[in-house]
């Protein structure tokens, strides 16, 4: 606690703004002043701090580890803010100090990772088909939600198809209690058919990623954790290792996938998916 008290007593040196200076900063912002971003950021770091408090009773994150993604977000709303926005930054950066928050302490706690977008999505459709139902007394269909969170069908599926819910294998599933859903999971340790169509798979797949590019292998194989890592790569941290954004790296995604698809005889898919 000794580090979160000397930050939140070095933080205290920089001054508020009031809404005028606040425009006279935003306006040297626009005009590229990095010295107006890190006045602005600096003024505001206390507004981190009053959220990351809001999570440390209810998440067990290190609260240091969450002001500094809370910091990020605050970095990236000043540099996108404007004075013709009419609105105060403390107002314009909540949200992006809340989202770079959730999207750390998610990533800290979920048992399984979603990606972000999806993660955004199933957030945003919670709240939606609560209010739905409140409100019309029947749930929505998927036309519906799709349409009230500005996305397509296919989009809300596949966000859909993401959810999950996680059960002990401890948990007893039998009336007298002599069966645990453990017990109903079969040992496929020594299933030589099995893994011999497994390795057949793997070694197809194998020819159809060293048909692509250098980049293209290196980010279908950090994607989908080629290497069997412990944590698999995020867009950005293969866009970091690459020099290119996260962006670069969903398209190259793209355009991979749609190069394996388009290589795989349909009636030879079996052979892929053992």
């Amino acid at each position: 606690m000794k580090m979160y008290e000397m930050y939140v007593s070095q933080i205290q040196k920089y001054p508020l703004l009031d809404a005028d200076k606040e425009k006279e900063i935003a306006a040297k912002i626009s005009s590229g002043d990095r010295n107006a971003v890190n006045r602005l950021v600096n003024s505001n770091l206390r507004l981190v701090v009053s959220i990351a408090n809001k999570f440390r009773k209810t998440y067990k994150v290190s609260v240091m580890d969450l002001i500094q993604e809370g910091n990020l977000g605050l970095m990236a709303a000043a540099e996108k803010y404007s004075s013709s926005f009419n609105t105060r930054f403390s107002t314009y950066a909540y949200p992006w100090i809340l989202q770079y928050m959730l999207r750390f302490i998610h990533n800290k706690t979920a048992l399984i990772a979603i990606p972000q977008r999806k993660e955004e999505v199933l957030r945003r459709l919670s709240t939606m088909q609560n209010e739905y139902t409140q409100v019309t007394g029947r749930e929505a269909s998927n036309a519906e939600l799709a349409r009230s969170l500005g996305i397509t069908e296919a989009e809300l599926k596949e966000a859909i198809d993401c959810q999950y819910t996680c059960t002990s294998l401890d948990c007893e599933c039998s009336d007298d209690g002599s069966a645990t859903i453990g017990d109903l999971i079969p040992d496929l340790t020594y299933a030589p058919e099995r893994n011999f169509f497994i390795e057949i798979a793997k070694n197809n797949i194998k020819q159809l990623v060293s048909e692509l590019s250098e980049k293209e292998r290196c980010v279908i194989s950090g994607r989908y954790n080629f290497e069997g890592k412990l944590h698999a790569p995020t867009l950005r941290e293969l866009g970091s290792s690459l020099g290119v954004s996260a962006e670069t790296i969903r398209q190259t995604e793209i355009k991979a996938l749609k190069k394996i698809r388009n290589a795989v005889d349909p009636q030879k898919l079996d052979l892929y998916t053992a």
